[in-house]
């Protein structure tokens, strides 16, 4: 897959380390990056789901290592033997009701992960730049109508989130206590990124993926809260948010070393609702219906990220707005229960061709 000039040609030849390659979001940047002219590695656990989107792409010129965050040795290994100049960081126990049932799993993937990744950067000489992927659900929510800034209160209401402001915590003393800027060392970033969909996405308990797979056996989609309000948004806009954080910290920016949120804007935070509506116009099958959820546990009603820091610092710019990822992404499933087909490579040069026309910077000759 040939690519445009993206990033200003920061990534090729570079030799990227993704953790979490094998999920939904890790198995798209890994997809990018090697069509950026990387040298991938990914390091992560067998796919989380079947049909696995990273088994369906099958990318060359990536090299997957089968490994654990939460075993330390396996990935001083891994860096050993690899060398990365740069580190995406997105290997984590990403379900906020699979958090319930298993606190201590999700406590020790993202905390202790972690600072295992950390300790195997600040162990490898040859790192310059790690970017740390947490979530929007890292601060302290109190519904309110305004987006949260990056100097908002962290928080968490249910382990996962709680697990993730706690990644950012040790994200941030590790920034300041071994790879602080002007020391030498590589800068270290974090991207908190809101409600992302896409093609190839099978987890448990996400929107999207509930009801195409719904669709695809003929039923509909249970919904057990119409009108909680997201921001929802295309894998590939927060992806061109870590890469842009990747390049300037490659760059030497020392200003890029901070946490950085990347939300839609605000006509994309939409009723839960809206989204499945949408969904069902792209391809009819789709439909949904409400059910009570009474013993349930907590579910944020209102979430919203001020991305006003990514526009000014990074020169980031969503490209689709909430109804074309919708579209794109069902068109995508639609296409694989029909066809069988994959169509990420195809999406990605959709996305680039509509970035390019749009004026976006990062992408052109």
């Amino acid at each position: 897959m040939n690519l445009p000039l993206c990033f200003e040609n920061a990534y090729r030849g570079r030799t990227v380390l993704v953790t979490g390659h094998t999920g939904f979001k890790g198995s798209w940047l890994a997809l990018w990056l090697a069509g950026l002219g990387a040298r991938v590695v990914g390091f992560a656990l067998p796919p989380p789901t079947r049909p696995s989107h990273w088994e369906l792409l099958a990318p060359s010129g990536v090299a997957s290592v089968v490994g654990d965050v939460r075993d330390p040795a396996a990935l001083a290994a891994a860096f050993a033997a690899h060398r990365p100049e740069v580190v995406f960081h997105l290997a984590a126990q990403p379900l906020v009701r699979r958090s319930y049932r298993e606190p201590a799993e999700t406590y020790t993937t993202n905390v202790t992960g972690t600072v295992n990744v950390f300790e195997a950067v600040r162990a490898c000489p040859t790192v310059r730049a790690v970017v740390c992927v947490t979530s929007d659900k890292v601060y302290e929510n109190r519904e309110a109508a305004a987006g949260y800034t990056e100097a908002a209160p962290l928080g968490g209401a249910d382990p996962y989130s709680n697990s993730k402001a706690c990644a950012e915590l040790v994200a941030r003393c590790y920034r300041q206590a071994y790879f602080a800027p002007g020391t030498g060392g590589p800068l270290l970033a974090t991207a908190r990124a809101g409600n992302v969909i896409g093609g190839g996405d099978w987890a448990e308990d996400r929107l999207i993926p509930d009801a195409v797979r719904a669709a695809s056996v003929g039923r509909a989609l249970q919904v057990r809260n119409p009108h909680a309000i997201r921001p929802w948004q295309h894998v590939l806009e927060p992806l061109t948010g870590y890469l842009l954080l990747g390049a300037k910290l490659l760059a030497g920016d020392a200003a890029a070393a901070d946490a950085w949120n990347f939300g839609p804007d605000d006509d994309g935070n939409v009723e839960v609702k809206e989204v499945v509506t949408c969904a069902g116009e792209a391809w009819p099958a789709v439909r949904y219906e409400v059910i009570g959820n009474p013993t349930g546990p907590h579910e944020t009603k209102v979430l919203k990220l001020d991305s006003a820091k990514a526009r000014a610092g990074l020169g980031w710019l969503p490209v689709w707005p909430w109804r074309d990822a919708v579209r794109h992404t069902v068109a995508w499933y639609r296409t694989y229960y029909e066809t069988g087909g994959v169509a990420s490579a195809a999406d990605l040069g959709r996305y680039l061709a509509d970035a390019e026309a749009a004026g976006c910077g990062w992408v052109g000759e």
